[in-house]
């Protein structure tokens, strides 16, 4: 099967790439990429006014399964993915058995074979998530693990966090922190402060977060361990990461699109759809954090996807935290980074694609001759985010409704189209 995309604006910071160009792809690889190219192809592809960069790949995703299949499974996970423009994702541990054993691993492996996504395991940092006794990272890593990480919870024990950070270390495998100390949460629901007091809801203290990642940025200094902080949403810590990878080029860090787009007034508007955690906060944080993004401080845009049935949503006092993201990160991030001024699409693609592979240690994130053939292919046109429409199994979203730029129109993953939009 070859393909051939032609006309494009083609785009690839590995390459300092932006030009008009084609490119051929065969047997999974990208043959040829250049202004012209004649050869015939089983499939041609019109680019013309439309821009065609590496696949993203998105580093922090939330697919449920096992266990929770009733909000998403692996197979539904990946066509929204593929929809988004996602041609690599990382998957959470918190599951149902939760990925703390090479058994758990393997399944996840097998069966995402059944997708057109590379779908990467994240294993446990503890085991059960319980924060008391360290998984295997050696036989985890050995069954497909691509990081460690208890996210949906924090390592609340520090000498257990630097034991995971020096043990990941050992093993070359990357530690991903959720970095939140529960006991200044306390129950809250969103945001601490104006919004908050007006709901006469608890709120959810700034200082959870920026307190708990300024203690995982400190343990691992003195190693210089590996470190990426998971979720950045408020100012104190984008300052704190800042600081910190002066002296430690090893930490790297991730913000996801509602936090550069959302504020906690949305929450007035949208409620339980504008829960998550960390909650939205305010202005002035949204400006840091995107500050952060256009400084080198924030390496990776992920969309933290957390699919939830409506039932789990429920009201907001008592709804699960949590928003899918990988069918409105292009729209929202284009149109609020790239639209807004804040940044150029190049910039926008080594955070969504080039940056990720980097941290990760995958493949991706190029197009250079030979490379697997992992392609985006995007508008910038206007469209009405519809939820109904949606390929995830769950519709928890804050963006019903918006008008966005930015529309996936194929995602070619291992060099096979395997998403095109009808707008093509």
């Amino acid at each position: 099967m070859t393909i051939l995309i032609k006309k494009a604006r083609v785009i690839d910071p590995t390459q300092k790439l932006d030009r008009i160009s084609d490119i051929l792809i065969g047997d999974g690889k990208i043959k040829k990429l250049a202004l012209s190219i004649n050869e015939k192809a089983d499939t041609v592809i019109d680019g013309a006014d439309c821009i065609a960069a590496p696949g993203f790949i998105d580093m922090h995703v939330h697919f449920r399964d096992p266990g929770f299949e009733y909000k998403e499974d692996i197979i539904t996970g990946a066509r929204a993915a593929l929809k988004g423009g996602f041609t690599s994702v990382a998957c959470m541990a918190n599951t149902k058995p939760v990925c703390d054993t090479p058994e758990v691993v393997k399944y996840i492996k097998d069966k995402a074979l059944e997708t057109h996504v590379n779908v990467y395991p994240v294993a446990a940092m503890t085991k059960g998530l319980r924060g008391e006794e360290m998984t295997d990272i050696k036989a985890l890593k050995a069954a497909g693990a691509i990081a460690v990480s208890d996210d949906g919870r924090p390592v609340e024990n520090s000498k257990m966090m630097l034991d995971v950070l020096r043990s990941a270390d050992d093993n070359n495998i990357l530690s991903i922190a959720h970095s939140e100390d529960l006991s200044l949460v306390d129950g809250g629901v969103i945001n601490e402060g104006r919004v908050s007091s007006e709901f006469g809801l608890r709120g959810m203290s700034r200082m959870a977060e920026y307190m708990a990642v300024a203690r995982d940025v400190m343990l691992s200094i003195p190693k210089k361990n590996r470190l990426h902080i998971a979720h950045v949403s408020c100012r104190e810590s984008v300052e704190a990461i800042r600081w910190a990878k002066t002296l430690n080029p090893n930490i790297t860090c991730e913000t996801a699109p509602h936090y550069v787009s959302l504020t906690e007034n949305n929450v007035m508007k949208l409620g339980v759809n504008a829960k998550m955690n960390p909650p939205l906060r305010t202005q002035e944080d949204v400006d840091a954090v995107i500050e952060g993004l256009r400084d080198g401080t924030i390496d990776a845009i992920a969309t933290d996807h957390a699919p939830h049935s409506e039932e789990d949503k429920g009201e907001l006092s008592k709804g699960a935290f949590g928003i899918v993201g990988l069918e409105t990160a292009l729209p929202v991030c284009y149109t609020y980074l790239v639209a807004a001024g804040k940044m150029s699409i190049r910039k926008l693609i080594r955070l969504m694609s080039t940056n990720p592979a980097a941290i990760l240690g995958i493949e991706g994130g190029s197009l250079t001759t030979g490379s697997r053939a992992d392609i985006v292919i995007f508008d910038t046109e206007e469209h009405r985010v519809n939820r109904a429409n949606f390929a995830s199994k769950s519709k928890n979203t804050p963006f019903d409704g918006m008008t966005l730029r930015g529309r996936v129109l194929c995602t070619i993953s291992n060099g096979e189209l395997v998403y095109k939009s009808e707008m093509i």
